[in-house]
């Protein structure tokens, strides 16, 4: 009986140390749960909520970085201020700078030596072609003088023996009574005294022109603008030493008034033309000229054609050395337009402005006319229409992009 029940006892501790391995195994035990559909669709929305946030988080900023680098290359392009073109009116005239000059303006010197004796006249005297300015006192010239004319003496008594020895001995020499020999020595001899009379008077006739030119005349009629000796000045007419200027004449009755015409307005420099001149001390008054001449030669340095225009002044109320414009009419009109002169560009290609073209900046090769100051003629190269840059950078080139500001002073555009 003991040994029956032991052998249970063992079978069912057996028995549960198999169940106790094996939980499945246990009666009751319910079947093992899958995760449920709920908890499927909770993982899915929380991936779908954080890849949302993570997309926008980079979409934020590569938009941010794309706007930075926009901003950073918009900011790169320089703003400009432009101004438009005003047209002109057609130039009718060319009003140009000018200096009157005397017609024949030079200064008198002496000729002789000696000490001023005398003068007559001082500056602003009118004289007449001829009339005596002053006089020289020549004592050394005046010793030489009569000196020479002794010498002449001298000279013309040898000729006078020489010249009866010679007839004497031709007619000797008919009748054979001397030889030819002898004859043909007296005859040298009377043709070589000859020779030293004629040289004589010439030395005589020096001298007396010397003396002469201690006598200064007037060369011409006009204004004496200068004096510069007084009585008793050392007057030294040397070769060798410069002269010393007694006075300086100008002829005024013609004034001379010479311009530099710009290239453009060349062909309106002709001879014959004619030119108004105005001056600031005659308000209202035009005096009347005439273009008698011109260079016949364009200046390549300045590109411009002088020429000469002769104006008379019978009064002498113009003043040589004054500055007057000079008014020449052209043939032609000319049509032109305006801009303010702090847009032009000096580049080494030559004269420039930069307008505004598609956004770009675009160089453009101008011919300026009149210069006004603050404002510049432009004849050729420029449209009314075109946007000028004000105030251009030196390192401006073409093709730049630029941002355009509008000038509040400047003019609208012409369509």
């Amino acid at each position: 009986m003991l040994d029956v029940t032991e052998h249970n006892e063992m079978t069912v501790d057996e028995k549960n140390k198999a169940e106790s391995k094996n939980p499945s195994t246990r009666a009751g035990d319910p079947k093992p749960r899958r995760p449920g559909p709920i908890l499927l669709i909770v993982l899915l929305v929380i991936a779908a909520v954080l890849g949302i946030v993570i997309y926008r988080g980079i979409a934020a900023r590569t938009h941010a970085t794309a706007a930075l680098v926009h901003q950073t290359n918009e900011d790169a392009v320089p703003t400009v201020v432009v101004t438009y073109p005003k047209a002109g009116a057609p130039a009718q005239e060319i009003v140009l700078p000018g200096n009157t000059q005397a017609f024949t303006d030079t200064p008198i010197y002496a000729r002789t030596n000696g000490y001023l004796k005398r003068w007559y006249f001082d500056i602003g005297a009118r004289v007449k072609a001829g009339q005596l300015l002053a006089e020289i006192e020549t004592p050394e010239v005046d010793q030489q003088l009569a000196q020479a004319r002794a010498d002449l003496a001298t000279a013309e008594a040898n000729l006078a023996l020489a010249k009866s020895t010679a007839d004497r001995w031709k007619s000797l020499l008919t009748s054979d009574s001397v030889s030819k020999q002898e004859t043909d020595e007296k005859v040298g001899d009377y043709n070589a005294k000859k020779a030293t009379v004629d040289a004589m008077q010439s030395n005589v006739k020096r001298l007396e022109q010397l003396s002469g030119f201690g006598k200064v005349y007037a060369p011409f009629s006009g204004v004496i603008t200068a004096r510069n000796v007084d009585i008793g000045t050392l007057i030294d007419a040397g070769a060798n030493t410069p002269g010393h200027e007694l006075f300086h004449m100008a002829a005024i009755r013609t004034l001379r008034v010479y311009v530099n015409v710009p290239q453009l307005y060349s062909r309106a420099a002709k001879p014959g033309a004619s030119a108004n001149l105005t001056l600031d001390e005659f308000p209202g008054r035009v005096f009347h000229g005439r273009l008698v001449r011109n260079a016949s030669a364009i200046d390549s340095s300045t590109h411009t054609l002088l020429v000469e225009v002769d104006v008379d002044n019978p009064t002498g109320e113009l003043l040589p050395g004054a500055y007057v414009l000079v008014h020449l009419k052209l043939p032609t009109q000319i049509s032109s337009v305006t801009i303010p002169s702090n847009t032009l560009l000096f580049r080494s290609e030559g004269l420039r402005v930069a307008v505004v073209r598609d956004n770009r900046a675009v160089m453009v090769p101008i011919k300026i006319g009149r210069d006004y100051g603050d404002t510049v003629e432009v004849v050729s190269g420029l449209q009314p229409n075109e946007a000028v840059i004000v105030n251009p950078a030196d390192s401006l080139l073409s093709g730049t992009p630029v941002h355009v500001r509008r000038q509040d002073s400047g003019a609208a555009p012409s369509e």
